[in-house]
């Protein structure tokens, strides 16, 4: 009787160490199973991301992060396919050999133009128009317009007019005075107010 109950009670005891090594056990796989989580409280605290230059890099885990985009400024002007082209193209032709403010200048006043009630309504009505069978812009007239390739810096300074860069102080007309009709320049000298020059360009607008 006595060693039967001897031999329960050992038993007993067996069970509870082996229930306590159980458990601690699944304490121990639970830790291990989420090394990317830790528990503080009652909150699920998530790892942190590192940062460079306002890109997520990469979590504690190891495991990357998607980059989010950075938000680029707006356009203030939606052009179609066809103008976007003929803007580049009569930059390029009026202004190739101007620096980016020359070529942004020039570019201005073709938007200054379609923005105004006395020109057309589009880059490339107000770029192909004529006036008394001639043409507003010489590079349409001798072909150079046709056949211009935008170069990078053109480009540029096109993205930049359409997304709002204004330095054009509201001119309407340009002119390369050492080149252009003397006639043509007597009427831009009477009839218009000059606002300033840049580069081999005067810049004009109504008075």
């Amino acid at each position: 009787m006595y060693k039967k109950f001897v031999t329960q009670l050992f038993l007993c005891n067996m069970l509870l160490i082996m229930s306590w090594f159980c458990v601690g056990g699944a304490q121990i796989n639970k830790t291990a199973a989420a090394p990317a989580f830790q528990v503080a409280g009652s909150e699920i605290v998530k790892p942190k991301a590192d940062r460079f230059f306002g890109r997520s890099k990469r979590a504690a885990s190891g495991q990357r992060i998607v980059d989010y985009v950075v938000m680029e400024k707006e356009y203030k002007y939606d052009l179609k396919s066809a103008d976007y082209e003929a803007l580049l193209k009569i930059v390029q032709a009026e202004a190739g050999n101007e620096d980016l403010e020359g070529k942004m200048l020039v570019a201005g006043v073709v938007m200054n133009r379609v923005a105004s009630d006395k020109f057309p309504d589009s880059v490339t009505e107000v770029v192909l128009q004529k006036e008394k069978g001639v043409y507003q812009f010489s590079p349409v007239g001798n072909g150079t317009y046709r056949n211009a390739r935008a170069s990078q810096e053109t480009i540029e300074a096109v993205e930049r007019v359409l997304k709002g860069e204004d330095i054009t102080q509201g001119a309407l007309y340009f002119a390369a005075r050492k080149s252009a009709d003397p006639e043509k320049m007597r009427w831009f000298d009477s009839s218009l107010v000059k606002l300033f020059a840049h580069g081999n360009h005067e810049f004009f607008i109504n008075g």
